[in-house]
């Protein structure tokens, strides 16, 4: 009887003893550990896909949002084609002094007026491609930044004019603009360059013929109007800028 138990005890020794070998071994140990990474992994690769959607959701609503005819912050275009004949082709002529108001939804296409290259006659660039500056007698263009809806003036055109900038007006000479000295309201308002598909950015030449020789002359040109703002403080280019002649 005290033999089968000893047996027995015995057994169990050895059962232990192989256990904790196994163990020891790093076989059991391998497996959990395996399985445990396996899990992690799974976890992860389910939280980042949960963040992900969420993510793609979140933009997708926002772009429900926004309107393609409406840029939220800026409305980047390619500079237009002012050439005569195109411009003909394309737009049509409107009547000065007034702006263009044309109704419709949003998506539909407005007519755009026409802006041709001739307007600005010694400042064209057509009988003198250096615009001046080969005979000591530069052309400046001066464009304003298109923003939809804005009705320029609120009823009176916008002005431009040109002096020195912390100087002697006289070292600036006088100054000729072309077409004229004032942006005309027809060529507003803008509707966005999806509607306002071949609208011409209307130009403002100023022609600088008496400028003082060999002295560095420093010129402001800035707009003016109602609701427009030339003198902020922080902003020097904010409705005017300002650049440096040389006339050698």
């Amino acid at each position: 009887m005290l033999r089968s138990q000893e047996c027995i005890i015995l057994q169990d020794r050895n059962a232990w003893t192989g256990h904790r070998n196994v163990t020891r071994s790093g076989k059991g140990l391998g497996w959990i550990r395996g399985s445990t990474e396996a899990l992690i992994l799974l976890f992860y690769f389910l939280l980042y896909a949960f963040l992900t959607g969420m993510f793609a959701l979140c933009i997708y609503g926002l772009l429900l949002t926004i309107s393609p005819y409406v840029p939220t912050y800026r409305d980047r275009v390619f500079p237009p084609d002012y050439d005569d004949g195109k411009q003909m082709a394309t737009n049509v002529e409107c009547t000065p002094g007034q702006y263009f108001l044309q109704d419709g939804e949003e998506h539909e296409e407005r007519k755009a007026c026409q802006f041709r290259r001739s307007l600005l006659k010694n400042c064209s660039g057509i009988g003198d491609p250096s615009f001046g500056f080969s005979r000591g007698k530069p052309c400046i263009l001066l464009k304003m930044n298109r923003i939809v809806g804005f009705k320029a003036g609120f009823g009176t055109p916008i002005f431009v004019s040109c002096g020195s900038y912390k100087g002697n007006d006289s070292h600036v000479g006088p100054v000729t603009f072309y077409p004229k000295n004032y942006f005309d309201l027809m060529y507003y308002p803008y509707y966005g360059k999806l509607s306002h598909v071949n609208y011409t950015s209307p130009l403002v030449a100023m022609h600088f013929t008496e400028v003082i020789p060999n002295h560095d002359v420093t010129i402001q040109c800035q707009i003016n109007g109602q609701d427009i703002v030339n003198d902020h403080e922080k902003d020097r280019f904010l409705g005017r800028v300002i650049f440096t002649m040389n006339i050698g």
